[in-house]
């Protein structure tokens, strides 16, 4: 014992610079791992024996023991947020006791698993097993079963895979629903007391035809002098979650609700998100209010904030209020119109100074009872989804706004705001000189020169075949907007002070900001000395769902396009890369791989990157983004969720010996 530490001691004296650091824990195949530490240039390397119980994607914290003119080098010493807990894999049984195997390609010990924590499995059964503890003592980590999956139904296990390993729990905690169980159902009249009383003012939901957790509201009402009061009503959820209590920390585990093509994982049980909190119609509900004094030139005389009691009188879909916009025919069209017309005057204000108009398509599939793909829905946003947003958005800049306004300690009171940095110089070049190509200039000198430039590119593209090439690499060029309590502003809606405050059923910083705000209005602002860690996490979270989102997305292209292997489609080039294209079919957007060795009969192609092309380099042909071409689907893999593409040349009238089938020029005799 004595020699060990004698030689530890000569190990720290050596190499040990001491200094901690915490970053992000990133496990290559071979089982090396890497700290990515914010703002530091090189990744701290981390030898298998010294992950000390961390796993890949786990926030970690790392004492670096060798820092040199190389990377540095260091040493886990603790696990302060896990990305994962639940994991899936194999159990074999062995009577009493059980050892589950992870299916992971990075290295993740076996779990141990006591007889009392199976919950109904067998040996050889796939299975959920949550990590319960790791103990020091412990060579492998203790867990319990959440779920046998059921390898018959081949979507539903795809599904869960993928919640899992963006590290989303598929259950919520027996404590968190007990919680959830416990609230009661009516409201006190002396809760309703301490609130101001909007139960008697016309108050409507519109969302989309089947959503269940309606979290917003709008209330509607004329004053004297043409002037309408406006509410915009969220659900009180802070009021059914104490702080740190199992519900709320559950909730923040999970930071977001997660959308996949077939189901939502929840961030909160649906007896709180579909029941207690669900603005449903004409039913008193508890809500956190941001009411407007509004002008019919939609000029905010002035406003109040609080929290209230509403009783909604309809439940509108998107579908229900554009078809009264267009035919100004129907229940509350006066109402409705007016709204509509408000909302399209702030959104012409927000353009003009200065916000992006990125006009984006959702693609959705239609499903069969078992949650197969059976067709394809493209959803565009019309008036109706805009008058929604408009007024959301009013919302959220001015609860910002009012925080920002708020003084502690000579400080602006820490609050999480939503911000959007300007974008990058270096990322913008490439895309300035291919835009150039198509004959449009941008402005650089100057922030919002650069906004007016893309605005007065994307109107002019409107319609025209580059359209979808300009608007998709455009976004690519943008930053990605985050959660922090750094108020930078948000620059794609130029907006000076933004934040989320409308959607705490299904994000959690919107909880945070409720909270906050409640404090300021009772005169007592609360200063959260880790709130900066919560918006990194809430971040973090948000990409994990996106992830998510984008790989269910792909599974269910996969499924849908499997019917179609051998057939031939019209597409757009929409990437390049050097190992080939990435081709979206135009009739059911669906994306999928050619690969540059699938091409080499034709000619050795090379990758232009600020071309965003492949070009030959004996024939000079070229695969440029935005390019239309005719493809063939040769393999469609559900377990990899790829599709892969051959290019196929066109039938050209010149050139009767070009074969459309196979792609290849047949050679003249």
């Amino acid at each position: 014992m004595g020699r060990k530490n004698k030689s530890e001691k000569k190990t720290k004296r050596k190499n040990s610079s001491g200094k901690k650091l915490v970053g992000r824990l990133d496990i290559t195949r071979s089982g090396m791992g890497f700290v990515i530490v914010e703002n530091l240039q090189q990744d701290v390397l981390i030898r298998p024996s010294n992950l000390n119980r961390a796993f890949h994607g786990d926030t970690v914290e790392v004492m670096v023991m060798h820092e040199g003119a190389g990377r540095s080098e260091g040493i886990i010493t603790a696990v302060k947020e896990r990305k994962q807990t639940e994991f899936i894999g194999v159990l074999e049984v062995n009577q009493e006791y059980a050892f589950f195997l992870p299916e992971s390609s990075r290295k993740i010990p076996d779990f141990f698993v006591p007889s009392s924590a199976f919950n109904g499995a067998r040996d050889g059964d796939r299975v959920v097993v949550k990590m319960v503890e790791w103990r020091e003592k412990d060579k492998n980590p203790r867990g319990q079963v959440i779920s046998v999956l059921n390898e018959k139904d081949t979507n539903d296990m795809a599904m869960k895979e993928i919640l899992v390993e963006n590290g989303f729990p598929l259950e919520f905690s027996d404590d968190a629903m007990e919680e959830a169980l416990r609230q009661p159902d009516s409201i006190t009249e002396s809760e309703i007391e301490t609130r101001k009383d909007m139960r008697n003012i016309l108050t409507f939901t519109i969302d989309p035809v089947d959503a269940r957790d309606f979290d917003d509201a709008l209330s509607f009402r004329n004053l004297k002098n043409g002037i309408y009061e406006i509410g915009v009503h969220i659900a009180d959820v802070s009021h059914y979650l104490p702080e740190n209590s199992p519900l709320d920390t559950e909730a923040y585990e999970r930071a977001t609700s997660v959308y996949l093509p077939d189901r939502v994982l929840p961030m909160l049980p649906e007896r709180i998100s579909n029941e207690l909190c669900s603005l449903r119609p004409h039913e008193d509900k508890l809500t956190f209010s941001c009411v407007f004094q509004i002008t019919a030139n939609g000029d905010v005389k002035q406003y109040w904030s609080g929290r209230t009691v509403i009783h909604s009188n309809h439940r509108f879909t998107y579908e229900e209020v554009q078809e009264i916009i267009e035919k100004e025919e129907g229940l509350y069209q006066q109402e409705i119109s007016i709204l509509n017309d408000l909302a399209q005057t702030f959104r012409k204000k927000r353009f003009q100074q200065g916000a992006i108009n990125f006009s984006t398509q959702e693609v959705r599939f239609r499903l069969d009872e078992e949650g197969k793909p059976i067709g394809i829905i493209i959803k565009e946003s019309k008036e109706a989804h805009q008058l929604i947003e408009e007024f959301m958005l009013l919302a959220n800049r001015t609860i910002a706004e009012q925080v920002s306004k708020i003084i502690v300690n000579k400080k602006s009171v820490p609050f999480p705001y939503r911000v959007h940095d300007q974008p990058d110089a270096e990322k913008l070049q490439p895309f300035m000189a291919f835009a150039r190509k198509f004959g449009y200039t941008f402005n650089v000198q100057s922030p919002e020169g650069i906004a007016s430039s893309f605005n007065e590119m994307l109107k002019n593209v409107s319609g025209k075949p580059e359209q979808h090439v300009l608007e998709q690499l455009g976004i690519r060029t943008m930053a990605k907007a985050v959660y922090t309590i750094e108020n930078i502003g948000h620059y794609g809606l130029s907006f000076e002070h933004y934040c989320h405050f409308t959607s705490p059923i299904r994000r959690y910083p919107d909880i945070l900001v409720h909270r906050i705000l409640a404090s300021c209005l009772s005169g007592k602002p609360v200063v959260d000395k880790k709130l900066d860690d919560k918006c990194r996490h809430c971040s973090e979270r948000e990409r994990a769902a996106m992830e998510s989102e984008r790989a269910a997305s792909k599974y269910k292209q996969v499924e849908y396009m499997k019917q179609f292997l051998g057939d031939e489609f019209d597409a757009v080039i929409s990437g390049v890369a050097s190992f080939g294209f990435w081709a979206e079919t135009v009739e059911h957007k669906c994306e999928g791989l050619v690969s540059v060795q699938s091409l080499l009969d034709y000619d050795d192609f090379r990758h232009m990157e600020t071309d965003y092309a492949l070009v030959g380099r004996r024939s000079g042909r070229s695969f440029r983004m935005g390019d239309k071409v005719r493809i063939k689907l040769v393999s469609a893999n559900l377990a990899k969720r790829q599709l892969d593409y051959e290019w196929v040349l066109q039938v050209d009238e010149d050139e009767p010996n070009t074969s459309r089938k196979s792609g290849k020029t047949k050679k003249k005799k």
